[in-house]
């Protein structure tokens, strides 16, 4: 029923061919950036409609033959509510040329879902998966875990989690995430808590959207110094500091009066290179009322919307029924009332980076003459999300160098640096050095993220001498580093060196590294062992195996296990026993796999004896063996991932008990 009260037999497919066919055969051809601006252009008028009167009155912009599946999925989104998102899917019934597409279902199952409306979303995930749709794909475990998530189902979202974890391909990190925050939304500590555990456990590695998710719902708990403790602990993991996680610190920080810690994180969020977001506006005006005026003026002017840029208005009639807090769930949209009868709907024009990156992939010279004709107004953040979004470095730095000369607007540091690490992924060694020399000389400095980014693209993109080269120069272009900045510094370069083989190199600097009285962390210890063990370069292995112990790092079970892997894979599995007899040695257990792995590389070497005795080895401790052991090779250690995980866990067990 549900399906059939949205979706008419007529919309489907049997019609839509002729009437598009003949369109698209009658009109004159148009660029893909023209076809962009006529999309933003008609998405415009849909959500000025949305917002002005009856989704009836639509009806002649709908009936345009230009109507297609990419401006429904971009009008479906930014409808001002889902009432008005379903009836515009509603008042579609009567456009004879539309049909439905993957993405504008996948649109209206959000849409679903942010209402709360769980019976009808099943239904359209149902008729999805039935192939009552041409051309849809079955939805994903994720989208169903993400679609129910929105609606707040937290039984859904387990019983799909459940029927994913039953196949044998194990789940991603996100899937854990989704459990994670939603059971923190619902107020189930402990069941967030255990889910964190059980992601630790089972091998998958938290990601940066994991420790943002931790850290929310400690601020929303008032556990602000446990969540800041969390914060802290990132840059030793390898893992960088988002807007988001700023965001949400300032934001509780500014908000107890703590504005001593609101104006470290500021000057933090500096160093790390990330653009201020408009959702600290108010915690900064906050902050400069009680006196903090150096440290937000310029932030705040940063934030304030841009007169340049000129709204998309509607005049509407009043009706006495209708009431409208005159702000949309954007915050784009004001309503401005000039008498008792009349409102003007204003709201920012529509503008997607992504799909005008995809209409600018060639840079032909006709699509760059309709761009510069549409006189768009380019600020830095506009610019930084467009760089991010073109596939290919030499388009983006195409644009880069175009926008360059636009009136109104010059390059400073954030894009800049967006620029150099797009093209230091690439490759692009020259224009880098271009760049950088550029700095140089006008006494720009780049932030500490951007460096590491640069020498860890380099690794990508096999230019192990160019990031010899950004580390020699970081004094220059970054200013004073500190001791453990340098440590990650040094801990990038050696992992790119390894990916460029450049092994003596990295032995060299690793020397240098002790020399200067930076000790390498348990991590990367760890990747460089398994860089040389794979090799079979087992004096090398051994000789840092040494560094390790004279510098006084006690190794744990994950360099073990690294170890045990690497030794089996060159077939050396009388050194991977020896070094399961140190494990054992000290307590520490391999996890399932490794075992198995040790087992059978011994059986494989006809070392029978040794094989049946690691078994029994493990069965007489009567201990279940972990199915993983925390950690990864130059990122993250298992002490990193436990200190987070008492911390975490602690905040919440000490309440419940």
């Amino acid at each position: 029923m549900f399906l059939a009260s949205y979706f008419c037999k007529e919309n489907l497919l049997n019609n839509t061919s002729i009437l598009q066919t003949h369109y698209f055969s009658s009109t004159p051809y148009m660029n893909k950036v023209s076809l962009y601006l006529q999309r933003a252009r008609l998405i415009d008028l849909i959500r000025i409609g949305l917002r002005s009167g009856p989704v009836e009155s639509l009806v002649p912009l709908l009936n345009d033959p230009a109507l297609d599946s990419f401006i429904v999925t971009n009008a479906l989104h930014s409808a001002p509510s889902p009432d008005s998102a379903l009836s515009l899917i509603e008042t579609l019934k009567i456009v004879p040329h539309f049909s439905h597409t993957q993405n504008t279902l996948y649109a209206l199952a959000k849409i679903l879902a942010k209402s709360c409306q769980t019976s009808k979303l099943k239904a359209l995930i149902d008729g999805i998966n039935s192939g009552k749709f041409t051309n849809v794909a079955r939805v994903s475990f994720m989208d169903r875990m993400r679609w129910y998530a929105t609606s707040g189902d937290l039984d859904e979202v387990l019983c799909v989690w459940d029927e994913w974890r039953a196949l044998p391909k194990r789940p991603c990190t996100e899937s854990y995430n989704i459990v994670i925050g939603l059971s923190a939304q619902m107020h189930k500590d402990l069941d967030a808590v255990k889910t964190f555990c059980r992601m630790i456990d089972e091998g998958a590695l938290p990601n940066c959207r994991t420790y943002t998710i931790l850290i929310e719902h400690l601020v929303s708990t008032g556990k602000l110094d446990s969540a800041l403790e969390i914060f802290r602990i990132l840059p030793s993991m390898r893992m960088k500091h988002t807007l988001r996680q700023y965001s949400v610190l300032v934001g509780a920080f500014s908000g107890s009066q703590q504005f001593d810690k609101v104006k470290t994180l500021l000057d933090e969020m500096q160093t790390d290179g990330v653009l201020p977001g408009r959702a600290m506006r108010s915690s900064l005006e906050r902050m400069k009322e009680v006196g903090f005026v150096g440290e937000t003026v310029e932030l705040v002017k940063e934030m304030l919307p841009d007169d340049r840029v000129k709204n998309v208005k509607s005049i509407r009639v009043d009706n006495s029924d209708d009431e409208d807090d005159g702000e949309d769930q954007d915050g784009d949209i004001e309503c401005t009332s000039h008498d008792a009868d009349v409102d003007i709907v204003r709201l920012k024009p529509w503008f997607d980076p992504a799909a005008l990156a995809s209409a600018l992939s060639y840079w032909r010279p006709e699509e760059v003459s309709t761009l510069e004709e549409a006189n768009f107004v380019w600020t830095t953040r506009l610019v930084c999300k467009m760089i991010r979004n073109f596939s290919s470095a030499e388009t983006a730095w195409q644009f880069f160098c175009w926008v360059s000369y636009q009136p109104g607007f010059s390059h400073d540091v954030y894009t800049v640096s967006r620029m150099i690490t797009k093209l230091a992924r690439h490759g692009h060694v020259d224009l880098v050095d271009q760049l950088t020399s550029k700095l140089k000389r006008e006494g720009i400095k780049l932030s500490f993220s951007t460096i590491r980014l640069i020498i860890d693209f380099y690794g990508l993109s096999g230019n192990g001498d160019a990031a010899l080269k950004i580390f020699h120069s970081v004094k220059t272009l970054c200013g004073f580093t500190s001791k453990n900045s340098m440590l990650l510094l040094y801990s990038s370069l050696l992992r790119t060196l390894a990916k460029c083989k450049m092994d003596d190199v990295s032995l060299d600097i690793l020397d240098e590294m002790i020399l200067c009285r930076i000790v390498p962390d348990i991590q990367t210890f760890s990747g460089l062992m398994h860089h040389f063990a794979v090799q079979g370069d087992i004096k090398t292995v051994q000789r840092i195996f040494g560094l390790v112990k004279q510098s006084g790092v006690e190794p744990d079970a994950y360099m073990f296990k690294v170890l045990i892997r690497a030794y089996c894979k060159c077939e050396r599995a009388a050194l991977a026993l020896r070094v399961f007899e140190d494990m054992r040695n000290l307590n520490l257990m391999p996890d399932v796999l490794t075992k198995q792995l040790l087992v059978r590389s011994l059986w494989k070497e006809g070392k029978l004896r040794e094989a049946a005795a690691v078994e029994e080895r493990s069965q007489e401790t009567n201990d279940v063996l972990p199915l993983a052991l925390p950690g990864h090779l130059y990122t993250v250690s298992s002490a990193d991932l436990t200190r987070v995980y008492k911390i975490y866990s602690s905040s919440f067990t000490t309440i419940y008990g």
